[in-house]
């Protein structure tokens, strides 16, 4: 399928400009802001243990819903701004960059993921206002999203913002290694090698390396056209790669309407089986559902919705 990225022009483009020129005030006595890299320790919100982890490629789906939080900084020292770009997620490495497709409206931005968040079980990720207006979504209701994390530039973000581990190697003195050139055995001329390493090794400047390009903090209002694909809403128990281990769990949820699907690939190694509740009509369902799986003691419950990609 095409896909269609529209340069914002216009009253948007006049946006942006209005909000690169202008800097977001800093109330005063409030830290300033000190961007770096964050992974953090296992904490509890909404009643669920959230493991952050680094992962640096990977799709997901779910609900997003639009961040309220108060103005200061961001989990990983950036300044909270409404007017850009920016998500934030419970279990990622900070910062890290997304591509956000709304799949109601089929809209797709690049967002910068600084923040942990949501509060709330059933949400992915909140995003800022600004992202949700570039994604078509005016109201305050949840809406269904996929999340694709953009390898390349996630790396690059770690590797210049995490600390580096610093090895200790003692170097041995100078006048302590000597070095000789040894003269060929009778008979023998002697090799390139040999007047190489008489004369000392010969050392080529290795050619200039473009640096990548850095990824901007504030990022380019890009919006990127597909077709819309809302899918439907699931509450997933879990996912197994056996399926006897599935239809164990669908047992015991079976009160709640669980039901164990199969992936495409059920003939490869990579097949897995995936235990269920749903189709849900609505996000107050799925949230309901989700909220009885958690109270049945699955930790792991989320809110995935089932659209295929485009």
């Amino acid at each position: 399928m095409s896909r269609t990225a529209l340069l914002l022009a216009g009253p948007l483009a006049a946006a942006l400009a209005a909000s690169l020129a202008g800097c977001v005030p800093r109330p005063a006595g409030s830290p300033a802001p000190a961007p770096h890299y964050v992974l953090g320790q296992p904490y509890q919100t909404g009643g669920v243990w959230r493991y952050p982890r680094e992962q640096f490629a990977g799709t997901d789906t779910g609900l997003a819903t639009v961040a309220s939080r108060a103005p200061g900084l961001t989990a990983d020292g950036e300044a909270f701004d409404q007017g850009v770009l920016a998500a934030a997620h419970r279990t990622l490495q900070l910062p890290a960059l997304a591509r956000v497709t709304d799949l109601q409206t089929g809209r797709a931005v690049l967002v910068r993921i600084n923040d942990r968040g949501p509060a709330e079980p059933g949400r992915l990720i909140a995003v800022t206002h600004r992202t949700a207006e570039l994604l078509g979504e005016t109201g305050s209701a949840p809406f269904p999203v996929r999340v694709e994390l953009q390898e390349t530039e996630s790396r690059q973000l770690a590797g210049a913002m995490a600390p580096a581990a610093a090895l200790a190697v003692a170097t041995a003195p100078h006048d302590s290694v000597q070095a000789e050139a040894l003269a060929p055995p009778d008979g023998a001329a002697p090799s390139a090698r040999g007047r190489v390493a008489a004369s000392g090794p010969t050392v080529t400047a290795a050619p200039p390396v473009a640096a990548p390009e850095a990824v901007p903090l504030r990022l380019p209002e890009q919006v990127w056209q597909l077709a819309p694909a809302p899918g439907a809403l699931y509450v997933e128990c879990g996912s197994f790669a056996r399926p006897q281990y599935a239809a164990i769990m669908q047992r015991r949820l079976a009160g709640l309407g669980a039901a164990v699907v199969a992936s495409d690939d059920r003939a490869s190694r990579d097949a897995t089986w995936q235990v269920r509740i749903g189709p849900l009509h609505d996000a107050a369902a799925a949230d309901a559902a989700l909220d009885r799986a958690l109270r049945a003691g699955v930790s792991d419950a989320r809110i995935i919705v089932d659209a295929r990609p485009d």
